[in-house]
């Protein structure tokens, strides 16, 4: 049996598109039987569907989590400002971009549903069993860095709840932070650590608590600030929603979309780690519905609405919810919107930053690298991260290299589902995926898959382009787009339009 080509008999058992022996009655057929330790862990191996208890509610949140950033809320209050669309425009291409990112993450959470296995080991299919390590650590390291920066952030919502209860600002700073900042930053730390550290059944109950209870306070907050602008408030809206008068045109409108697609686009390739948990792929695909394109323009409604109370009261509409925080003169509000800012960015940083790492990690060495090993490494390396953030690492332009290497994941995404969908025709051999013998479907090139390299290395070239080359830095996130569609059309070619053979699917 050579890497390229893998014979057999069609017919020849029910459960060969997992690549083990028949299975006996009440045997799991995604249970691993050769394991081995360089390629397995508990946590990288498939999840039996009797402990998948994700439905579409679950699914909702992860992505209303994500969404409900304090980044989040200044892009979408700042696009209907400043694209130079009518409103109307501004709110199509959200939900647009929603709808784009929606078809995104169907195709790559439809195979973890199936065969219960997160993002470093689907990817271990195109790329080979070693050579998945190399997308998973571009993956990881980006998200640590995030982690890290999010985190510090986060720590800034928790730092103005307690200034506004004790009327202490901290005094003198170190590394740009004051007393009350390293505190904050201390308390928000140990608190998703500790979070993470309790399993993936509190951190569901994290982000279903956290996503419903921002939309109750931004809606309370709505309609404080229409309460208290009254009938200006519909003028001023008025204002907010026609932009430019709908001068913008179509470049306008497509900035809109990529730009929001952008935002997504560091948790389109990885979410597998996340649908893996989902029981049916009905259920995930109704969740990225309502978690996506119907969650984003009710988020993006809310953050149109309160923007324009604001200029109604304070004569500038702003985008930043800590600017409107600052100017209420009320404590209990302050306390209640700090806690709200707070939730919602640990939420994004569990979901984008943490999660992820802890499962690339894992996969560099799974006998040696939990899961929960993984998320430690990721804390305690992106507590430096975070600490050094104001006074040194921001300073650097050390994110723009970071900004690169989260544009070569375009790449690797285009190539990955290319690879399932039509050169594999949505078929694995489950247990290939764990297996390090030479003659083995995913082993390749001593388990590095050189194809898949060649068309990421050229790829890569225009990914790495759009973030530094001016004259392609307007594509936003449509360059992603197209990053990944070179990726995967080059990948297509190399493999000969085909891949190795699989035993037809059983399901």
């Amino acid at each position: 049996m050579s890497s390229h080509q893998i014979t057999g008999n069609p017919s020849h058992d029910a459960n060969s598109f997992t690549g083990q022996p028949p299975s006996t009655p009440g045997h799991d057929p995604l249970a691993i039987v050769e394991k081995d330790p360089t390629l397995y862990n508990d946590d990288l191996a498939p999840l039996p569907h009797r402990e998948r208890k994700w439905g579409a509610f679950e699914i909702f949140n992860v992505w209303s989590n994500d969404i409900q950033s304090l980044f989040g809320y200044t892009l979408a209050a700042t696009l209907f400002i400043t694209s130079g669309l009518n409103g109307w425009w501004v709110m199509a291409g959200i939900v647009l971009a929603g709808v784009i990112v929606m078809f995104l993450v169907n195709l790559t959470g439809k195979p973890s549903v199936k065969y219960g296995i997160p993002y470093p080991v689907m990817a271990r299919a195109s790329m080979g069993v070693r050579g998945a390590q190399f997308p998973a650590l571009i993956r990881g390291i980006v998200a640590i860095f995030w982690y890290g920066v999010q985190t510090y952030f986060a720590s800034t919502a928790i730092a103005l709840l307690i200034t506004a209860v004790t009327g202490y600002s901290g005094g003198a700073t170190v590394l740009g932070m004051s007393a009350i900042g390293w505190l904050s930053y201390l308390i928000v730390a140990v608190f998703q650590v500790s979070l993470f550290l309790r399993g993936i059944e509190w951190i569901k109950r994290y982000l279903n608590w956290a996503a419903p209870m921002v939309y109750v306070v931004m809606i309370a907050l709505m309609i404080a600030i229409w309460i208290k602008a009254g009938s200006g408030l519909l003028a001023g809206l008025g204002d907010v929603f026609a932009g430019g008068g709908g001068t913008g045109g179509i470049s306008a409108f497509v900035a809109v979309v990529g730009t929001m697609v952008a935002y997504f686009a560091a948790v389109i390739i990885n979410y597998g780690d996340f649908s893996r948990f989902v029981t049916t792929e009905r259920g995930m695909r109704r969740g990225n519905l309502l978690g996506l394109p119907v969650s984003l323009a009710v988020f993006s409604f809310l953050a149109l609405v309160i923007t324009a109370g604001t200029g109604v009261l304070y004569g500038e509409a702003l985008t930043n919810p800590a600017d409107i925080v600052e100017r209420v003169d009320n404590v209990w509000l302050t306390v209640i919107a700090a806690l709200t800012f707070f939730a919602a960015t640990v939420g994004i940083n569990l979901v984008a930053n943490f999660i992820p790492p802890a499962y690339d990690l894992a996969n560099l060495m799974p006998s040696k690298i939990s899961f929960r090993v993984g998320g430690v490494i990721t804390a305690v390396i992106a507590f430096g991260i975070g600490a050094l953030w104001v006074a040194v690492i921001s300073n650097m332009g050390i994110a723009k290299f970071v900004d690169t290497l989260g544009a070569v994941l375009a790449p690797l995404y285009g190539i990955m589902v290319i690879d399932y969908y039509l050169l594999r025709k949505q078929r694995l051999r489950v247990q290939e995926l764990f297996s390090a013998k030479p003659d083995g479907t995913y082993y390749y090139t001593k388990g590095w898959n050189l194809k898949a390299l060649a068309a990421f290395g050229i790829a890569s070239v225009f990914s790495i382009a759009t973030v530094w080359v001016p004259a392609l830095e307007d594509m936003t996130g449509f360059a992603w787009l197209i990053g990944a569609a070179i990726g995967a059309l080059l990948h297509f070619v190399f493999m000969g339009r085909r891949a190795p053979a699989v035993h037809a699917d059983a399901h």
